[in-house]
């Protein structure tokens, strides 16, 4: 089956690391992935470091916005990529389009007009209380050749919006669990285990490296600097906590122009009297599994979040999380069993469970080896492309060409699993 996987930016974030694990993951002998990106950031290049052809058209400028003048201009950006990315299907002519995002979904649906090509959007986001979101919608539901995937029951609930609540009996999905209307299915994310997997030497090697002891309590929150992250909201927490001998590392840049303010106000927060010299700003870092390896607990503070990948990591390597239960976090954390979870954005909540989590060793180790039991159970990379590949051949019917195809058979579990509508 060939299939054309479209990001729409060539930036490297979440989604982008999930299709990345997909490419280097999925069974080439079934598929042939060819994927379309724009070509002057990095993903390009790592798509073809894993052996996978890419082509490359024009990133799309498109956010939402209450600014007409700034509407013009993405509606500019989406016809002249629509335009490009038709070229590239009618060349490709792929079975199957994958398209990594909702942006990337509504370029390759408008693309895709009368070729009858089918396209998956994968839902990695939610989508904001806008008009814009209804006109998304309806352009989904409008669509035969539309399918969708969300990444969480969040983000299918979220994308759904009012329609779900008008089910009264859902469909379900094959592992058992409620779908979300029609042509949409769910199915949670996934890491690769063997990447993040308990190191003491590594974790003892990155405290050398920032001057820690191994008697120092750290915390740490990793991810994109940008709002919906919580990480000033953090800083103040973890100011009104006064941990003694605690340091908080931030891991993570600014992705966008507009991020770059809020890295400056982190920059600032980090050098209050009550904080000074206790919070590391460490930037964008490759060796996230590493610096996981020396905390003593993973903060995730954010006020949206679809899923939360780096949840996974932490639990996969022997770390504790402690989370904001929003939107998809609950999905993966079980209060008190896996994880930590506090009401989102209550600073005095946050900070107390710092308090708390500081003083109980024998919890923080016991919410570990179960975090790490859990996501070896529910969130292994060979769960996940098995239910994928098993989506694929769900909608795409290659019975005439190929008849000798492997019949992938995702097994049921309690998490998640592919719903078929």
């Amino acid at each position: 089956m060939k299939i054309l996987f479209y990001n729409h930016t060539g930036q490297v974030s979440g989604a982008e690391r999930l299709l990345l694990m997909i490419l280097a993951r999925m069974d080439r002998a079934e598929f042939d992935p060819i994927v379309v990106c724009p070509g002057k950031d990095s993903l390009s290049r790592m798509v073809l470091d894993l052996g996978v052809p890419v082509e490359t058209i024009t990133g799309l400028e498109a956010r939402f916005t209450w600014r007409v003048n700034q509407l013009g201009r993405y509606c500019k950006s989406f016809f002249k990529v629509i335009l490009q990315l038709r070229r590239k299907v009618t060349t490709i002519s792929p079975d199957l389009i994958h398209a990594n995002s909702i942006r990337a979904g509504l370029v390759a649906t408008a693309a895709t007009i009368g070729l009858g090509t089918r396209v998956v959007w994968h839902l990695h986001d939610l989508l904001p209380r806008h008009p814009l979101s209804t006109a998304i919608r309806a352009v989904a539901s409008l669509s035969s050749r539309t399918c969708l995937i969300a990444v969480s029951e969040a983000v299918a609930r979220n994308f759904c919006g009012r329609f779900s609540r008008l089910i009264k009996s859902r469909p379900t999905t094959r592992a058992g669990l409620p779908g979300w209307g029609p042509r949409t299915s769910v199915i949670l994310n996934a890491i690769d285990l063997e990447k993040f997997q308990p190191d003491q030497a590594a974790g003892r090697a990155i405290r050398a490296e920032l001057g820690l002891s191994q008697d120092d309590l750290v915390f740490g929150i990793v991810g994109q600097l940008t709002p919906r992250k919580g990480q000033l909201e953090l800083i103040k927490a973890f100011a009104r906590a006064g941990v003694p001998r605690s340091t908080l590392l931030i891991v993570g840049a600014p992705l966008f122009n507009r991020d770059d303010d809020y890295a400056q106000s982190l920059e600032q927060a980090a050098q209050a009297p009550e904080v000074a010299g206790r919070v590391r700003m460490l930037g964008a870092r490759s060796d996230v599994g590493a610096i996981m390896q020396a905390l003593d607990l993973l903060i995730v503070n954010s006020k949206v979040e679809p899923f939360g990948l780096v949840i996974l990591e932490a639990m996969s390597g022997g770390t504790p999380v402690l989370a904001a239960a929003v939107d998809g976090i609950p999905e993966i954390i079980e209060h008190g069993r896996n994880g930590w979870l506090v009401p989102p954005e209550e600073e005095a909540a946050l900070a107390e469970a710092i308090i708390h989590l500081s003083c109980e060793v024998k919890l923080r180790a016991r919410l570990a080896k179960q975090g790490k039991q859990d996501v070896a159970r529910y969130f292994a990379v060979s769960r996940y492309i098995n239910e994928l590949q098993t989506f694929y051949y769900s909608k795409v019917d290659l019975r005439s060409t190929q008849n000798d195809s492997k019949n992938f058979k995702a097994p049921p579990h309690e998490w998640g699993g592919v719903g078929v509508g």
